[in-house]
Protein backbone atom coordinates (compact mmCIF):
# COMPACT_ATOMS: atom_id res chain seq x y z
CA UNK A 1 0.00 0.00 0.00
CA UNK A 2 1.41 3.52 -1.06
CA UNK A 3 0.25 6.43 1.57
CA UNK A 4 -0.04 9.76 1.44
CA UNK A 5 1.35 11.03 4.55
CA UNK A 6 0.93 14.85 6.38
CA UNK A 7 4.63 16.19 7.31
CA UNK A 8 5.55 19.95 8.39
CA UNK A 9 7.91 21.88 5.72
CA UNK A 10 11.24 22.56 7.53
CA UNK A 11 13.13 24.06 4.86
CA UNK A 12 12.36 25.24 1.11
CA UNK A 13 14.92 25.55 -1.26
CA UNK A 14 13.77 28.29 -3.54
CA UNK A 15 17.01 28.08 -5.97
CA UNK A 16 15.83 24.41 -6.94
CA UNK A 17 14.49 23.54 -9.88
CA UNK A 18 12.24 21.98 -9.19
CA UNK A 19 10.71 23.61 -6.31
CA UNK A 20 11.49 21.29 -3.24
CA UNK A 21 11.54 21.25 0.35
CA UNK A 22 12.77 19.49 3.18
CA UNK A 23 9.75 17.66 4.96
CA UNK A 24 9.85 16.63 8.70
CA UNK A 25 7.30 13.37 9.44
CA UNK A 26 7.67 13.18 13.21
CA UNK A 27 11.28 13.12 13.35
CA UNK A 28 11.98 11.38 9.88
CA UNK A 29 12.84 14.11 7.18
CA UNK A 30 13.08 13.72 3.98
CA UNK A 31 12.95 15.81 0.58
CA UNK A 32 9.74 16.41 -1.46
CA UNK A 33 8.73 18.45 -4.44
CA UNK A 34 6.89 21.55 -3.33
CA UNK A 35 5.96 22.44 -7.27
CA UNK A 36 2.31 21.84 -6.64
CA UNK A 37 1.75 23.59 -3.92
CA UNK A 38 4.81 26.51 -4.70
CA UNK A 39 3.29 29.29 -1.98
CA UNK A 40 3.62 26.91 0.68
CA UNK A 41 5.68 28.53 3.64
CA UNK A 42 8.03 26.80 6.72
CA UNK A 43 6.06 25.51 9.25
CA UNK A 44 3.06 24.57 7.68
CA UNK A 45 1.88 21.07 6.95
CA UNK A 46 1.33 18.92 3.17
CA UNK A 47 0.13 15.97 2.09
CA UNK A 48 3.27 14.36 0.46
CA UNK A 49 2.83 11.08 -1.57
CA UNK A 50 5.43 9.18 -3.39
CA UNK A 51 7.36 12.28 -3.21
CA UNK A 52 5.66 15.23 -4.35
CA UNK A 53 3.86 17.51 -1.61
CA UNK A 54 0.30 17.44 -3.01
CA UNK A 55 -1.75 20.07 -0.99
CA UNK A 56 -1.40 21.76 2.02
CA UNK A 57 -3.20 20.56 5.22
CA UNK A 58 -3.77 21.98 8.57
CA UNK A 59 -1.98 21.13 11.72
CA UNK A 60 -4.65 19.90 13.41
CA UNK A 61 -5.79 17.28 10.96
CA UNK A 62 -2.44 16.20 9.89
CA UNK A 63 -2.09 15.27 13.62
CA UNK A 64 -5.15 13.71 13.78
CA UNK A 65 -3.91 11.25 9.95
CA UNK A 66 -0.69 10.78 11.64
CA UNK A 67 -2.39 8.88 14.31
CA UNK A 68 -5.33 6.88 12.78
CA UNK A 69 -2.62 5.68 10.59
CA UNK A 70 -0.89 4.52 14.09
CA UNK A 71 -4.29 3.30 15.07
CA UNK A 72 -4.81 1.33 12.07
CA UNK A 73 -0.67 0.00 12.35
CA UNK A 74 -0.12 1.37 8.34
CA UNK A 75 2.98 3.00 9.69
CA UNK A 76 4.56 0.38 11.06
CA UNK A 77 3.96 -1.09 7.92
CA UNK A 78 5.17 1.31 5.59
CA UNK A 79 7.89 2.92 7.02
CA UNK A 80 8.89 1.42 10.25
CA UNK A 81 9.97 2.81 13.83
CA UNK A 82 10.31 6.51 12.64
CA UNK A 83 6.63 6.61 11.51
CA UNK A 84 5.37 5.83 15.52
CA UNK A 85 7.11 8.78 16.55
CA UNK A 86 5.24 10.82 14.65
CA UNK A 87 1.85 9.50 15.70
CA UNK A 88 2.78 9.53 19.18
CA UNK A 89 3.21 13.11 19.00
CA UNK A 90 0.46 13.55 17.67
CA UNK A 91 -1.57 11.77 20.66
CA UNK A 92 0.52 13.97 22.84
CA UNK A 93 -0.66 17.18 20.90
CA UNK A 94 -4.18 16.21 21.67
CA UNK A 95 -4.12 16.05 25.40
CA UNK A 96 -2.52 19.83 25.34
Amino acid sequence: MCLAVPGRVVSIDDTADPLTGLIDFGGVQKQACLEYVSDVRVGEYVIVHVGFALQRLDEESALASLKLFEELGLLEEEFGDGWQQAARQAEGSETR
